[in-house]
């Protein structure tokens, strides 16, 4: 398998009661695959893993596998503070029919570097799920160094890297272990165009969940080498990137979603965006309305 292109962290849609939403996760799923989305993360950060039961876990799973397999990748966010609990992990999304698994560094229990290491190599040898590497030190407190990603890299397995910093000196680090067998995609939706430019293979994207063609279109772009048109499409989309960043994510990102109608609901301990932003949520939600019509017109040409 190779990753590339726009590749979506969905959001999950919960009802205003808390439930889950499967009527709404449908309809996210159906805008993705229409509107050239190319992979998806299903139970990653922003799809609030941490607040899903396992029977939901199968089912969003398993939806997203009946409306997008054989389509586009659907990836797994499997990534626990422990080890085993991983595999375990790992391992039912196998059996749900998962292409792959994000697998994001243990957080909280902050492990060595030798302890990653060990950690995911002991992931990749147990399931014969390809595996996806996934840092983002801010909400793990751990950070995957470069070092440890190459010694991590020749695994048969281990398919590439999602990488949340956005400084560009730890792009260039691991755009140098890139290869036909490992891709390097970025994490951080604000500064994705310059990693793309500079020779990442794409973006797991939050900001895609609401604008799926705009992304596909960044990606198209950016990865035929298209600096101006590139930087131009992305300079549009900047007040989106810095309104879905003004609180905890996905806060922000529900907000414009749910005023498409898909899904109205957070959990606890996340609540619903302060009415202090609710002006800037509907500025927002016409701005990037007017892009994606555009986006999307250029695409179907």
């Amino acid at each position: 398998m190779r990753l590339s292109g726009s590749i979506t962290a969905l959001a999950t849609p919960f009802t205003a009661a808390g439930e889950l939403d499967l009527d709404a996760w449908r309809r996210l799923l159906q805008m993705q695959r229409e509107d050239g989305t190319q992979g998806v993360v299903v139970a990653g950060s922003t799809g609030e893993a941490a607040s899903l039961f396992d029977s939901e876990y199968d089912a969003l799973l398993r939806a997203a596998v009946e409306e997008l397999g054989g389509h586009i990748p659907v990836l797994a966010g499997t990534g626990l503070s422990n080890t085993a609990k991983t595999i375990e992990q790992t391992r039912r999304a196998a059996a749900l029919g998962a292409d792959a698994a994000l697998v994001v560094t243990p957080p909280y229990v902050r492990p060595t570097q030798a302890g990653l290491v060990a950690h995911f190599r002991t992931i990749a040898d147990d399931v014969a799920l390809p595996i996806v590497l996934y840092n983002v030190p801010g909400r793990t407190g751990c950070d995957l160094l470069p070092e440890t990603v190459a010694a991590l890299a020749g695994h048969e397995r281990i398919i590439g890297i999602k990488e949340a910093r956005n400084e560009p000196e730890r792009m260039q680090a691991l755009l140098a272990l890139r290869s036909d067998d490992f891709a390097v995609l970025s994490g951080d939706d604000p500064t994705a165009a310059h990693a793309m430019l500079a020779g990442a293979d794409g973006i797991v994207s939050v900001a895609s969940n609401v604008v799926p063609a705009s992304f596909r279109r960044l990606c198209d772009l950016a990865r035929a080498g298209e600096e101006t048109e590139t930087l131009a499409l992305d300079a549009r989309l900047g007040d989106l990137y810095e309104f879905l960043g003004i609180e905890s994510n996905p806060i922000p990102l529900k907000a414009i979603l749910s005023r498409k109608g898909i899904g109205s609901g957070l959990r606890l301990p996340l609540t619903t965006l302060s009415q202090a932003h609710t002006a800037l949520a509907e500025r927002i939600m016409a701005a990037v309305a007017e892009i994606e019509s555009s986006s999307r017109d250029t695409l179907a040409t």
